[in-house]
Order: C-alpha cells, then structure tokens, then sequence
C-alpha cells in the first residue's frame, strides 16, 4: 500500500504542527482499517513534500508506526521518497537509543530501493538485523546454532528470540507464524 502524504496534506507541501499531524494520523488509521492477510509494507510516500516539522512527524510517521506495530499488524510502516529535510526532522525523532526507522526510494512503478535504517539500533540488534538480511529468512534456533557462540559466550534461543521480537516490534522485520514456531524476513530487500 502507498500513501501520498501530501495528499494527506490537501496538497500543502509544508507539513506542521501537532493538531495537522493528529489528523493526518486519523486519516492513515481510516486507510488502514482493513488488516491484509499477510505482511504488507505501507509506504507512507513524502514526495513532493519540501518540509515536515518534527511535531507533524511525531504525530503521524511515529504515532502510526507505534499503533500499528502495537495491535501486531500485517502493515508495516515504511517511510518512502523524503527529502533531507523531512529525513533530518525524522532523525531527531528516532535519536534515542534503539528507535529506529526504515526509509526507502520508490521509483516510478512503486518498487522499493535503497533501504536504509534512519537510527541507530542496538549493537545487539543490528547483529541479528544484518543477520536476518543475510539470510533472507530465519528463526532463532537457527541463529543460535550457526552464530550462537560470540566472544567466548553462548547465546541462547531465548535471547535470539527476544532480538527478532523487538526488530518485528519496530517494524524492521515481518514475523511469520507456522504453527507454534515464529520466523522471521526483512521487510524490504534490495532488488
């Protein structure tokens, strides 16, 4: 799914303020009040955009973000086509410690290019974050058997669990369910 933000905005290529942004946030949860049934990225496209203030992108990109990631979600936000501004408010948004935002290109036909993490991730994380795009899919049992030992320490299951969960809760991987096992793929993958 893409959603034009400036079309969210009537067009205006300025987005600010908190009370704009919390109806913008209204309008993406009415677009996506019907759950696909697999995984499905939601490209929330800036193009044409020439600036969004940090309070506008708190309470739409962030706010929309944390609530569909929070009732577990088959959408996962992807921000698409910002500019270095929009980019460099975003980046003040996600300056704490493992909040982190996948950004995107869209070419003309939609497809995703140049994926890229706006943040920074736990060092934790961004191992099994790497790991994950290596591999292409996987689950924690097979990160514990081939990456489980690092610096002369075991790694367990639990703990490879508890890192593919918090990456899936902040929407940078997508969590498959088979039967009672969990996997895990990224979101986007560089085509």
């Amino acid at each position: 799914m893409r959603i034009m933000m400036l079309d969210l905005a009537e067009g205006d290529t300025t987005l600010a303020g908190t009370p704009r942004g919390r109806r913008a946030f209204a309008k993406l949860l009415e677009l996506t009040s019907s759950e696909p049934d697999a995984p499905e990225p939601v490209f929330l496209d800036f193009s044409g955009v020439e600036v969004a203030t940090a309070s506008f992108l708190r309470e739409t990109v962030l706010a929309f973000r944390n609530a569909v990631r929070q009732r577990r979600s088959n959408f996962y936000p992807v921000v698409a086509n910002a500019n270095e501004v929009v980019a460099g408010d975003l980046k003040i948004l996600v300056d704490q410690p493992g909040d982190v935002l996948l950004l995107c290109t869209l070419n003309k036909r939609g497809v995703p290019k140049e994926p890229r993490l706006l943040g920074d991730l736990d060092p934790k994380q961004r191992i099994t974050f790497d790991l994950v795009r290596q591999r292409g899919e996987t689950d924690a049992a097979e990160l514990m058997r081939e990456h489980g030992k690092s610096e002369q320490k075991e790694i367990g299951q639990t703990a490879w669990n508890n890192r593919l969960a918090a990456l899936a809760g902040l929407g940078l991987v997508v969590e498959l369910s088979q039967g009672r096992a969990k996997r895990y793929r990224p979101l986007l993958v560089e085509g």
